[in-house]
């Protein structure tokens, strides 16, 4: 019965890998030239597709809609994302977002959580799933979106179709906190990273999983404010900036290429910019 299960959650990823992309499978990835808005003109069929753990490409719930005014509004109902329909490369991507209220599901009271998964590889569904339920994200590197930890990075080594563990990784300088967790220092040492998180270089070791969280160095807006965050994506190296503050690096990545996925993970969000640009000369 488990094989049987097994190899249906292998169909299923392999389905949903090659029943939405836009690109052919050995197409080149897009370096930008130009601005690339993916909220576009509104219409978020021209660059996304969606995707949910209880619903796969289907949006029942409306979890994602764009308003009159061109804002993007993700209501939190629902673990998954909006995946980019194309794999992009060398890109400067540049997005601003601001919490909502709400908080739900196994989220409820807990930090407001999201992030953009960069590089993104291999199935939809094929991380954090299961071989009875396919997971919400993607082998990936996360640029981590929740209340006190905005700027880590995480490692997401997920399945691929036959449910055999891709590659992905990074090598950051870091020191360990009191904790022992890992901690971006500019002077730290390079250590590489094949699963997990490193942590933005002021992320409070008292941080809780609590709604309105705010640690003592956070530079991410308060409240209900609109935060910028810039993502420098260079060959296999990755700068992350939060309201002009570099907060985390990361070099020797693997992947250095592939979707974007914006996530849904309880809680209300909204985001009035998500542009891909030229790299410019000079890296943060």
């Amino acid at each position: 019965m488990f094989a049987l299960r097994r190899c249906a959650f292998a169909l299923l990823l392999a389905v949903s890998a090659s029943s939405l992309s836009a690109a052919e499978p050995d197409a080149k990835p897009i370096v930008p030239t130009e601005t690339i808005s993916l909220l576009g003109d509104g219409d978020l069929k021209q660059h996304f597709y969606s995707w949910l753990t209880d619903g796969g490409h289907e949006d029942p719930r409306n979890v994602f809609t764009m308003g009159k005014d061109g804002v993007l509004h993700i209501s939190g109902d629902g673990f998954g994302g909006l995946i980019t329909r194309n794999e992009y490369a060398n890109y400067y991507l540049v997005l601003e977002y601001r919490w909502g209220t709400e908080t739900l599901l196994s989220r409820k009271g807990k930090s407001r959580d999201s992030g953009v998964l960069l590089h993104c590889q291999g199935p939809d569904g094929g991380f954090g799933g299961t071989p009875e339920k396919p997971g919400p994200w993607m082998t990936s590197l996360e640029c981590q979106i929740i209340e006190g930890g905005v700027g880590d990075i995480l490692v997401l080594a997920g399945k691929d179709a036959d449910g055999a563990v891709m590659r992905a990784e990074a090598t950051c300088s870091i020191v360990r906190d009191r904790d022992g967790e890992a901690v971006w220092s500019p002077t730290g040492k390079p250590t590489l990273f094949k699963a997990g998180r490193i942590n933005w270089y002021g992320r409070d070791p008292d941080w809780k999983d609590v709604v309105d969280f705010r640690g003592k160095e956070d530079v991410e807006s308060p409240g209900q404010e609109w935060t910028t965050v810039e993502c420098f994506c260079q060959g296999d190296s990755l700068v992350y900036r939060v309201n002009g503050v570099v907060v985390n690096r990361a070099d020797k990545v693997f992947p250095n290429h592939g979707k974007l996925l914006l996530q849904t993970e309880g809680a209300e969000l909204f985001v009035r910019k998500m542009e891909l640009r030229p790299l410019p000369k000079e890296i943060p």
